[in-house]
């Protein structure tokens, strides 16, 4: 969009967009806590509501504690971030969070930009840009918008990845061989937060003769804030039955990124929302005063992964066969043992693919060595 707004008029005008958009997004009834039924199975309603829709927010996931812990692990890796991006030292002048990590674990952009709309970046799966409010001189010239790899960057992550409720809703959509995506946190400071263009995720299954609405996947994103029509992630509800979307159009014909019939993701920290990837998606640049931080985690159905070639978003072409499905599963296991280790009065989550491997699989210092630093590097796209 090549517009000019201030940040100023900009939260203006997505308060105006947003007070509709927030009734039609409760209106839609598919928010309420994981349920389950008298044999243990997740409630169809919400299954039913979920692939009507596209997404549906899970109530009261993370408790006062766990929650508490995990903004706390958020913050101090922020606080470990170096500098600028090419330096080596955090802003005490201690050595930053970085060693022996390949993937690097801070993304920088500039506040209120949108670095990925109308590019190739990621595929060019963004194809048109967002709004990009300006702001005064005093601005930093760069913020971090996204922590990668947040299971060996926060244990408390780890933990969370092991929650029962979840694990049996990611079950129940995808089957009880579902596996892992990747998991990063997004970080929206007030006033300053960058975009993400509209999008879709998926790649690789559009022209699939079995293709289908599930075909890619979904994300868990919990919120630690509470999420808003200004801070949140915006979704088209419905697009996911769509193999084809043209979101270069929709935003022609609106005439801004404010796509009509857009609903934002509401809900209260310690929510969960279970999000179709193939969803028509995005977030607006963060010109409220209200921060957002995402903890992202995705699985898909071990069909559409198991012996599939695909390019990764920086441009790698992999194929996922038997061994590197079952090694990045691993983790999936090993956030269950965490869990069981910090949350003891739980009933665990049974991964069935890794029942039988149980112990091999356990958290402990050995593990962080050899299975946990860098799992990111196994990460499956498709």
């Amino acid at each position: 969009m090549t517009q000019t707004i201030s940040a100023q008029d900009h939260k203006k005008v997505m308060q105006e967009y947003g007070r509709a958009a927030e009734a039609r997004a409760y209106a839609l009834g598919n928010r309420g806590p994981i349920r389950f039924t008298a044999d243990g199975k997740l409630d169809p309603a919400i299954l039913d509501s979920y692939w009507k829709h596209g997404f549906y927010v899970l109530q009261g996931v993370v408790g006062a504690e766990e929650l508490a812990e995990l903004r706390a692990a958020v913050d101090r890796t922020l606080d470990r971030a170096p500098v600028t991006p090419d330096a080596t030292v955090d802003r005490h002048g201690n050595r930053a969070l970085g060693d022996g990590i390949i993937k690097p674990p801070y993304r920088w952009a500039k506040p209120l930009s949108d670095p990925l709309g109308g590019t190739d970046k990621f595929n060019g799966r963004h194809p048109a840009q967002m709004l990009q409010p300006t702001l005064g001189d005093d601005a930093p010239a760069l913020i971090v918008e996204r922590l990668d790899g947040n299971l060996h960057l926060m244990d408390e992550c780890l933990r969370l990845y092991g929650h029962p409720g979840l694990l049996a809703v990611a079950a129940a959509i995808l089957g009880e061989d579902f596996v892992p995506y990747n998991e990063v946190t997004f970080v929206k400071e007030p006033g300053l937060g960058p975009s993400v263009a509209w999008h879709r995720d998926g790649m690789t299954h559009w022209d699939s003769p079995d293709w289908d609405m599930g075909a890619h996947g979904f994300n868990f994103m919990t919120q630690l804030y509470p999420s808003t029509a200004g801070n949140g992630v915006w979704v088209l509800p419905g697009t996911h039955r769509d193999r084809k979307t043209d979101i270069k159009k929709m935003m022609a014909d609106a005439g801004s990124d404010r796509i009509p019939d857009a609903v934002p993701l509401l809900c209260d920290a310690g929510d969960t929302i279970v999000t179709n990837r193939q969803l028509v998606h995005g977030s607006f640049a963060n010109s409220s005063p209200d921060r957002r931080v995402t903890l992202n985690a995705g699985f898909f159905p071990r069909k559409r992964v198991l012996g599939v070639t695909a390019k990764r978003l920086h441009g790698t072409v992999e194929t996922f066969d038997e061994e590197r499905v079952v090694e990045r599963s691993r983790l999936i296991q090993l956030g269950i043992d965490a869990r069981r280790q910090r949350f003891p009065q739980e009933k665990s989550y049974v991964y069935k693919p890794l029942a039988d491997r149980a112990d091999q699989n356990r958290w402990n210092e050995a593990a962080r060595a050899t299975l946990l630093k860098n799992y990111n590097q196994r990460d499956m796209f498709i």
